[in-house]
């Protein structure tokens, strides 16, 4: 792991030049998603002054115009789906529609698993695929670049679609996005280089016993406890987490670890600087 660590602050001023990620969204799963108890437009990235979005479940669009300050959507150079369900995708064409000034102007890249593009299930409409200037297939382990800013894939999660992590290496330290998955070891490894790590958290205790495939707070305890990055942050909570508090929840997982864990919130941003 690097010595260099991550600080990562939360600013109040509307002005930021710096690489930073916003929170659209906090939530994950059914019945979160169809009440909106959270909001569930994913991750609003600027890294190396490239404008993205990261898993834009329902509502992304309108998160993102709405956002204090607003986002203009047609700006995105780049949207990243993690896999293909619908509360990580659901908004994904028309951010492509925005994006291009509806087909007038191919720009933008995305970059999806293939099971996101292909097959029966596909969540890409086929119309828009032309309207990118490139769409890069995510797989396990790989690397990849968008001008300056240079990501990674994980190894594929196990979940019930093609699902892989991301963690995009900045000037300030490696960030990393550990997106929906039943644990197993190989994450430690496939994460241990993260100096700040987002975590989808959408149970509070996982189930061995049924195919909804997401880790639970003990399973992230472990998974933080052994990466020790400089801060980690909990997000895409399911109704058990919400019951269960997600900031006290981070104030347990705190106090286990001995890493900062907080809980994010709809409208959270996050600067990442470095460790002075």
């Amino acid at each position: 792991m690097s010595n260099q660590k991550n600080m990562v602050r939360t600013e109040t001023t509307e002005r930021r030049t710096g690489d930073y990620f916003k929170f659209l969204g906090t939530g994950g799963a059914r019945f979160v998603v169809a009440k909106q108890l959270r909001a569930s437009g994913g991750i609003y990235l600027n890294f190396a002054g490239k404008k993205m979005i990261f898993d834009p479940g329902p509502g992304a669009l309108v998160r993102l115009v709405r956002s204090r300050p607003p986002i203009d959507p047609t700006t995105l150079e780049a949207l990243f789906l993690t896999h293909k369900h619908i509360d990580h995708s659901n908004d994904v064409n028309i951010l492509i529609e925005a994006i291009t000034s509806g087909g007038l102007k191919r720009r933008g890249v995305l970059f999806a698993p293939e099971e996101c593009l292909e097959g029966k299930e596909a969540v890409i409409l086929n119309y828009l695929k032309g309207y990118l200037e490139r769409i890069e297939i995510l797989q396990a382990e790989k690397e990849y670049r968008l001008g300056e800013v240079k990501f990674k894939t994980s190894v594929a999660h196990h979940h019930e679609a093609e699902t892989y992590g991301l963690k995009f290496y900045l000037p300030a330290g490696t960030v990393g996005f550990l997106t929906d998955t039943k644990f197993f070891p190989g994450l430690i490894e496939a994460y241990g280089d993260v100096d700040f790590l987002v975590i989808n958290l959408v149970r509070i205790k996982a189930q061995e016993d049924d195919h909804i495939l997401h880790m639970g707070a003990d399973e992230a305890a472990e998974i933080i406890s052994d990466i020790k990055p400089r801060r980690a942050y909990l997000t895409h909570f399911g109704m058990t987490m919400l019951r269960a508090d997600p900031g006290k929840v981070a104030e347990r997982l705190s106090e286990i670890t001995g890493v900062e864990v907080r809980a994010a919130y709809d409208g959270l941003t996050v600067e990442v600087q470095p460790d002075h």
